[in-house]
């Protein structure tokens, strides 16, 4: 019984002890997540706010809602059909020609530029630095070195770098994205063409076209950016950006086209009638909410914007601050 009584006490002891630590290591990451944030939301020496400066953000917002939908227009004449407030400027027709139709050059509508303009506000500055808070706290939690330090890898702002860089930077990265952009016009318009490489076909369906837009998303970011939170941001924003047109595809703004229209996100067994999320969802986007249709393509296309928005972002806050 002694020896029992003395076993007993010991392993008391020590679970005593252990639930102490566990709650001293508790305490302590949410006290280093709380002033992470802090530091986040107000703007210091070591660490820029969460929101972009005042000129910072006019200028991402002017270049979002002017290049943005000239950029945009490079694919969207193949994708989708704009019916509020539609845009179209085209080439006039050959004067001896008189059965030929007018070609569109440009296709968008009035409510593009300034969704483009917060858009570019948002991946451009806000959502990097959340990635990079979120970095900074993983970094800090689990580090085994100094748990203070970030990494350069995990910082969007780069000061250290000449106007000039930047600049240069962020015009390669607009014209990439254009390019990116172009591909995937490209790949649309001749999707279910096989070709043949070393006799090897290759089918343009829409998993090889995926697979070539993601090589071409990663090239840009290799040669541009090779940041983790830059990759981060726009691996996210792939995924979130063609979701966040469901209620512009819903309220009538525009729609996918038949032949791109390959991707149907309110759709399958998450969906189920009577379920919770079929009240929820078709509340919010109506009866029909499984047949509204997206472009699968279009994941990559937000990853080379959100790279140019971020190149952008970085330069127009280095002059900001001369």
């Amino acid at each position: 019984p002694t020896l029992c009584q003395q076993s007993a006490a010991l392993i008391g002891n020590t679970w005593r002890h252990n639930k102490q630590q566990i709650h001293f290591i508790g305490d302590t990451a949410n006290s280093n997540s709380i002033a992470l944030l802090s530091e986040m939301l107000i703007p210091s020496r070591n660490r820029p706010p969460l929101l972009p400066p005042k000129a910072t953000a006019i200028k991402l917002f002017v270049v979002g809602s002017t290049v943005g939908p000239i950029v945009d227009s490079l694919h969207n004449q193949c994708l989708l059909s704009y019916d509020f407030a539609p845009i179209t400027l085209a080439l006039p027709p050959f004067i001896d020609d008189a059965s030929t139709t007018a070609t569109p050059i440009f296709c968008s509508s009035w409510a593009v530029p300034p969704l483009l303009g917060i858009a570019y506000i948002v991946l451009g500055y806000i959502l990097p630095r959340i990635m990079e808070l979120f970095a900074h706290i993983f970094r800090t939690q689990y580090s085994t070195g100094n748990a203070g330090d970030v990494s350069s890898s995990d910082k969007i702002t780069v000061t250290t770098e000449d106007k000039s860089v930047l600049r240069t930077r962020a015009i390669l990265a607009v014209t990439s994205t254009a390019a990116i952009i172009k591909l995937s016009e490209l790949l649309e318009t001749h999707a279910g063409i096989t070709y043949y490489f070393h006799n090897h076909p290759i089918n343009l369906d829409a998993k090889t076209n995926l697979i070539i837009m993601l090589l071409a998303d990663i090239v840009q970011w290799i040669s541009l950016d090779r940041t983790s939170v830059a990759l981060l941001a726009a691996a996210v924003t792939a995924i979130g950006g063609p979701l966040s047109e469901l209620p512009f595809v819903a309220n009538g703004f525009w729609h996918y086209n038949i032949d791109s229209a390959d991707y149907f996100p309110l759709s399958g067994t998450w969906f189920e009638s009577g379920g919770i999320t079929d009240i929820i969802v078709s509340r919010l986007f109506g009866e029909g909410y499984d047949t509204l249709a997206l472009s699968s393509i279009t994941g990559p296309c937000y990853f080379a914007v959100t790279l140019d928005a971020i190149a952008l972002g970085r330069y127009f806050e280095q002059r900001s601050e001369e």
